[in-house]
């Protein structure tokens, strides 16, 4: 590329010398056009070895790195037999992998996220939703499993932080150059670049696609920035959740909407579709659509077999979580989708209310997944049972225990967090079997052997290395910032590398309460400041640009560290990202974690300091409800105490410092001649043989085939077979239920006379139930008895639920009949009422008729 520049007078022309590596070094380039480094430790290390500065200058990204490779150093590599070698060695290892055969007759999976936390050098992430997607997709290219993702390519992405001089938050936005990142353009069989549009309130916007390979899974990428559309339509995707609530839905329309058209365009005809976050739960409009228009389905089969095929994952635990957007804005948008699929306005807005006749209800996005996917589930057990009761509101005749929303626990992807040092340990210690089988507690259990200096030896090292980029961090940070050379000395003189190290690194929201372990100020100085014990704590994180109460957090505690209590003892870092992530979660050694009950749906980082022997001490909430193990790491209680939240925080920070000073303090100081304490290496072998297994990618992948994905696979199998004449079938079933649903009449009720006598335990309670069914047969509808406890006026605990069973039929008249023997005193409530029944039903929900009887 040639063009003239004129500068001062003088003629300049600009030549574009296009980066070009010699024959022999080729396979250095196609390594760094796969993530398949990022979690291949020989060859991240092979990548390093070229320039280890020039590696992190370039954000650890191999292609900025060879950009910058001279013809001397590039002979130099060649002639460097030892790293050719290895060179080949990866090369061979990645198209062993690569090349490996998928297996056959498993479902195509279609997985649809905003955000995908891949590798730093790749901003397509904010947080924890996007890495938790990253390490999916990795362990299903793992896994060898068909799945396609779809995101989009955002020029860029999500803010850099900086800090100024006294601690606010700066949003730095730097443009990617995907000259420098490993994608390709997508293109069809005339070797054109795939192209899809969508229609945005009467005007016409195109996104090319991109392909980011994953390993052996491809992400597809759509990009609006390009020439065909208005400059308002090409900043669509610049900035990660960027912009005002309309470019929010112009984003969830072009990746649910423009995902599906991209897949289409590729001639992808994925069998199931998963929805990380309810970003995406318009791509079930269009699914709806497709089927209406090829398949030439009628509109209520074509919504049942598009449920039968599609599961939501929803990862927020407040309502105020969850995307929504008013009718006004959503007509501008969506009001052509009432002729696609030929239904009325009033009943497309239906899918994201919980009155359709509320027309100030803003329409919710998850409530539309939820309405158009069979399954639904959270990300931890603990918040799957707060989304059934966020979202029993749209099945109020079920008691929320009922709900068929689930869950399957987060996970992280082994190989990309666990440090090389403790890689090579489970290797050698576990066998060879381990890689193939993570979740294997027999594997994990070995390290109970392994003697403690060499597991104290792992730790050293990797707080080392954690201390030593900390120094050079805050040194080049605080001097960017201006601030005095003597405060920057005496803060980095400070840090001892025979500290007790604790680390909170995450997203800045204000109900993860950075700030509570500054409650009493004085307590923790004297925590701090104990020259025989001391303890240093590293805060790292983003607040989101409208969030003032998190930038205000992170305000905080940046000039609390230049209190000269805390100076060099109290660290916060700036710009947390990937690679911070890693240095943190292996280097520490306790990771903290305080968040408001129960606000924390899973939460991931602290299993990736699990997996490098590093303990957590936080609150039971999210994950930790399941991991946390008496003698593996310590925990806050599940339950608040106070009504008040000042109170409650009061009492967690007393807390906190009550177990860091009669606890965690005393067992890493309790320190034999060897410099080693035995008790704090039993935390480290506890953690990883007991809590390590049960967090790794592999058990989520093991929990979302074993819960949902074959589910959904062999129901949708049996309603496509033979042109979808058991759909045909079922949907006429469910509309004569319908019909009749109103008309069945109960004839008699008999049960125990409980308003003027008790039922002394051991008497059964017996009761029967007689039903005119019209034309409708009994095996179509079932009767069962419900007992409660009652909470409060307004609660009702579910205690247990008994079907009745059929005792005759005489024509149209039914009796149902149950004897029960009751296993508990008490004060219970109970009612009956029937419900309708299908061999072919998924669950009660996916036919949500109920009457009380």
């Amino acid at each position: 590329m040639v063009g003239n520049l004129t500068q001062n007078g003088a003629k300049l022309k600009r030549i574009f010398i296009e980066p070009k590596l010699p024959e022999g070094l080729a396979p250095l380039h196609e390594l760094a056009q796969n993530l398949w480094w990022s979690w291949d430790h020989e060859a991240i290390e092979l990548f390093r070895s070229i320039d280890p500065v020039g590696f992190v200058h370039s954000n650890y990204n191999p292609l900025a790195l060879l950009d910058e490779l001279s013809i001397e150093k590039a002979q130099e590599l060649l002639a460097n037999a030892d790293f050719t070698a290895r060179m080949k060695r990866v090369y061979t290892a990645f198209t062993t992998y690569i090349n490996t055969a998928p297996p056959k007759d498993n479902p195509q999976i279609a997985y649809f996220c905003m955000e995908y936390g891949l590798h730093q050098s790749v901003r397509l992430y904010s947080g924890g939703l996007g890495v938790l997607a990253g390490d999916y997709l990795k362990e299903a290219s793992d896994r060898n499993v068909n799945l396609a993702a779809v995101g989009l390519l955002y020029r860029y992405g999500y803010f850099q932080q900086a800090l100024s001089l006294h601690g606010e938050q700066i949003h730095q936005l730097e443009a990617a150059k995907f000259t420098q990142l490993p994608i390709v353009p997508v293109r069809d069989e005339r070797d054109e670049w795939i192209k899809i549009h969508v229609n945005f309130g009467g005007r016409t916007v195109w996104a090319k696609v991109w392909e980011l390979k994953v390993g052996r899974i491809p992400l597809y990428l759509l990009d609006t920035d390009i020439d065909d559309n208005r400059w308002e339509d090409r900043s669509i995707t610049h900035q990660l959740y960027g912009g005002d609530n309309e470019n929010r839905l112009r984003q969830e329309i072009l990746l649910g909407i423009g995902g599906v058209r991209a897949l289409k365009a590729m001639r992808r005809e994925p069998d199931l579709y998963h929805l990380n976050e309810g970003h995406a739960a318009f791509l079930g409009l269009e699914r709806l659509r497709n089927y209406l228009k090829n398949k030439q389905l009628p509109y209520e089969q074509a919504l049942e077999i598009v449920r039968a095929t599609q599961l939501f994952t929803t990862h927020t635990p407040v309502p105020a979580g969850h995307d929504a957007f008013s009718e006004v804005l959503l007509r501008d948008y969506l009001f052509e989708f009432t002729f696609a699929l030929d239904i009325s306005w009033e009943k497309l807005v239906a899918f994201g209310r919980i009155n359709p006749d509320n027309a100030n209800e803003l329409f919710s996005m998850s409530h539309l997944a939820i309405r158009t996917s069979q399954e639904v589930n959270g990300v931890s057990r603990l918040h799957g049972e707060v989304s059934q009761k966020m979202f029993n509101e749209l099945y109020p005749e079920y008691n929320h225990a009922e709900s068929h929303v689930g869950y399957v626990t987060n996970c992280v992807h082994f190989p990309t967090w666990v440090s090389g040092e403790w890689l090579d340990l489970y290797r050698e210690v576990f066998g060879k079997g381990f890689g193939a089988d993570q979740t294997n507690r027999k594997y994990w259990s070995k390290i109970q052997q392994v003697p403690s200096e060499r597991i104290m030896g792992i730790r050293h090292k990797l707080k080392k290395r954690l201390l030593d980029w900390v120094r050079s961090s805050l040194r080049e940070d605080l001097t960017r910032r201006g601030e005095n050379p003597r405060s920057i000395f005496e803060m980095i003189n400070a840090i001892r590398e025979d500290a007790l190290v604790i680390g909170f690194a995450r997203r800045f929201a204000t109900y993860k309460r950075a700030t509570l372990l500054f409650t009493n100020e004085k307590r923790l100085a004297d925590l701090v400041n104990n020259a025989k014990r001391p303890v240093i704590f590293l805060f790292a994180g983003k607040a989101h640009p409208a969030d003032k109460g998190g930038q205000e957090f992170i305000r905080f505690i940046y000039n609390t560290t230049k209190n000269p209590d805390f100076k060099g003892k109290v660290i916060f870092l700036e710009n947390y990202g990937m690679e911070m992530a890693k240095l943190l979660t292996q280097g520490v050694d306790i990771w903290l974690n305080n968040p408001t009950r129960p606000k924390e749906a899973s939460g991931t980082s602290g299993m990736k300091a699990v997996i490098n022997g590093v303990m957590n001490f936080s609150v039971l909430d999210g994950w930790w409800c399941e991991g946390y193990k008496p003698g593996a790491g310590w925990a806050l209680p599940e339950h608040d105490t106070y009504a008040d939240p000042n109170l409650q925080n009061e009492l967690d920070a007393e807390t906190i410092y009550n177990i860091l000073e009669s606890d965690i303090v005393p067992a890493f100081y309790d320190q034999n001649e060897a410099g080693i304490s035995e008790r704090w290496v039993s935390h480290i072998k506890n953690t990883i043989a007991d809590i390590a297994p049960d967090f790794v990618m592999k058990r989520m992948w093991d929990d979302y085939q074993d819960r949902y994905y074959g589910k959904l696979w062999e129901r949708s199998q049996k309603l496509k077979k033979s042109h979808f004449q058991a759909l045909h079938a079922l949907v006429e079933w469910k509309n004569r239920v319908r019909r009749t649903w109103e008309a069945i009449e109960l004839t008699e009720l008999q049960a125990p006379d409980t308003f003027n006598r008790s039922l002394p335990l051991g008497e059964n309670f017996e009761a029967s139930v007689t039903l005119h069914l019209q034309d409708l047969g009994s095996s179509d509808i079932g009767v069962e008895v419900v007992f409660f406890r009652r909470i409060s006026e307004t609660e009702l605990e579910l205690v247990s639920t008994h079907e009745l069973e059929l005792e005759r039929q005489k024509g149209a008249l039914a009796a149902y009949t149950c004897d029960i023997k009751p296993q508990t005193a008490g004060v219970f409530e109970y009612g009956f009422r029937m419900f309708p029944k299908h061999p072919l039903l998924a669950h009660r929900q996916d036919f949500g008729l109920v009457r009380w009887l």
